[in-house]
């Protein structure tokens, strides 16, 4: 999708002014007091143009959008067949999990589906020590990562998004992170499944269900007096993220008028009307 090389230069230049978009200004003139979320940002995937930021430089808290860097690390340095054994403490993980047993055995490629899918907290830790052996040092793999990229505003302490006052991402830096997992098939299908189901080498089957409410559901479409079809958006793939500090987190890969963005919500009271709010501006 994007080319080879991740320098910051690379992703500063997709993200500057470019041929324009569909949306003008005035399109989204009113997102500024329509949204709840205190950061924003919506990138025109195919230009590179921001069409809208609203503290797009501000770290915040990003809750499970940090799922998106666990899956760059794990498939940059891993085969999808590759096995991973449940750890011992997967249980104790607090929030969202698919109760991974113990000892049991999943491929890395389920993992990721348990991840990306429903966000699963246990296959993060999971994953995050079969890759390094400790969350300590699979987080400062995610630091080292996140700084070859260019992503100034970010920094991890754990690969699963719990709050921590080192936890942080911009919607800017979450924006050219999503650039990046794009260009793996194994993340970007993913992050499009609205449901799917993991099998463990032991037998144990579990049902995985999108955390994404609008993933592959037609939103916006207006019919002129002619009959001719003014707008339609469709997310195509995502993720969630919800934690106290970080309040309501979304990123969408959506399509309007055949164009490609990435949105990025961060601190939002309700998501999906911020969402529907965003494609309603995008498609007139």
């Amino acid at each position: 999708m994007w080319g080879s090389n991740d320098s910051l230069t690379d992703f500063n230049a997709l993200l500057s002014v470019a041929p324009p978009s569909i949306a003008s200004p005035a399109d989204v003139a009113s997102l500024d007091t329509a949204l709840s979320a205190s950061g924003v940002v919506i990138v025109d995937l195919d230009s590179g143009q921001t069409i809208y930021e609203r503290g797009a430089r501000h770290s915040l808290p990003m809750a499970s959008l940090t799922k998106l860097m666990t899956a760059l690390l794990i498939v940059e340095h891993h085969e999808l067949d590759e096995i991973v054994t449940v750890p011992p403490d997967a249980p104790s993980v607090v929030g969202t999990d698919v109760r991974l047993p113990v000892g049991n055995r999943f491929t890395v490629g389920d993992m990721l589906s348990a991840l990306l899918i429903p966000s699963a907290n246990d296959a993060a830790l999971a994953l995050a020590k079969f890759h390094a052996g400790t969350m300590q040092d699979f987080s400062q793999q995610m630091n080292d990562r996140a700084a070859a990229l260019g992503l100034t505003e970010t920094s991890y302490e754990n690969s699963i998004g719990l709050d921590d006052a080192k936890q942080l991402s911009s919607p800017r830096d979450l924006a050219i992170l999503s650039m990046a997992v794009l260009r793996h098939d194994a993340i970007r299908e993913r992050m499009g499944t609205r449901q799917d189901s993991i099998r463990s080498l032991e037998g144990t089957i579990i049902s995985l269900y999108h955390s994404h409410q609008l993933i592959d559901i037609p939103l916006t479409a207006s019919v002129t007096d002619s009959g001719s079809k003014m707008g339609h958006a469709i997310v195509t793939a995502g993720k969630t993220g919800t934690t106290d500090d970080a309040g309501q987190c979304l990123l969408s890969i959506v399509d309007v008028h055949d164009r490609r963005y990435v949105v990025v919500l961060l601190h939002s009271n309700d998501r999906y009307a911020d969402m529907r709010t965003v494609l309603a501006s995008l498609s007139r």
